[in-house]
């Protein structure tokens, strides 16, 4: 059974230890979305490293329906943000390229802006970059590489959804945040939309091999195979 407690006090250690090894002094740098997922990760730095050390970066890309989240989450925790508007970046790369982008292309490319942005900010105040994925979400690959599924080091990685909201329950943060529906930010849709299968459903089968709907036990098997790539190390030919 999973202990929540348990587990967020590990992550808040093992933070620490990060930071101990690979940057001491440094500050965590977050890109904070509105979302659970940026919430808690940036909660857990700020439990880990005090909040003076945790710098949150929303980066809308010229409209955001739900920046207001965003801006909540800064506001609970009191930590320093940045607002860095990237429409002018992907407008102009989008403008510069010679042919007509693939759609997925498009849809890719403000989180690959958004990493850089945030690597930008980190390599100019001292910080390291926090990875906000979490294990539901990279299972089925639903994560942009070198976009949002880059980083520096990933405290949640390792937990499914249904855990990283107890963890966020844990940390304090408002309900809004933690129980706030993700969605694609392009069509309305929910990610379980366009997954065709819900989180629950999903953290089940991952942590129990358990799932009663065969279509749907095939859905996310395909899509397990199909982005295994985006976690493991680049291939490199060794002569």
């Amino acid at each position: 059974m999973f202990d929540a407690e348990r587990t967020k006090n590990e992550c808040v250690r093992w933070i620490r230890g990060f930071f101990e090894q690979n940057g001491r002094g440094c500050n965590a740098v977050v890109g904070i979305s509105g979302g659970k997922d940026s919430s808690i990760v940036a909660a857990l730095c700020a439990e880990a490293l005090g909040k003076d050390r945790v710098i949150g970066v929303l980066m809308p890309n010229g409209e955001q329906s739900d920046i207001d989240m965003a801006k909540l989450l800064v506001e609970h925790l009191g930590i320093r943000h940045y607002i860095i508007n990237i429409k002018d970046a992907v407008d102009g790369v989008i403008k510069n390229i010679p042919f007509e982008l693939h759609e997925q292309s498009r849809v890719n490319l403000p989180p690959r802006i958004r990493m850089a942005t945030l690597y930008a900010v980190s390599q100019s105040n001292n910080g390291r970059v926090a990875n906000t994925c979490n294990l539901s979400e990279d299972w089925v690959g639903y994560s942009t590489r070198y976009g949002d599924s880059a980083g520096d080091f990933s405290p949640c990685s390792n937990l499914t959804v249904h855990e990283m909201k107890q963890i966020g329950r844990l940390l304090g943060l408002p309900d809004v945040l933690v129980d706030k529906v993700p969605t694609d930010g392009l069509c309305g849709k929910t990610d379980e939309d366009n997954l065709g299968f819900t989180y629950e459903e999903l953290d089940r089968y991952i942590r129990e091999g358990v799932i009663d709907d065969p279509i749907k036990k095939e859905n996310i098997d395909r899509r397990h195979a199909a982005n295994m790539f985006k976690l493991q190390l680049m291939p490199a030919f060794e002569p």
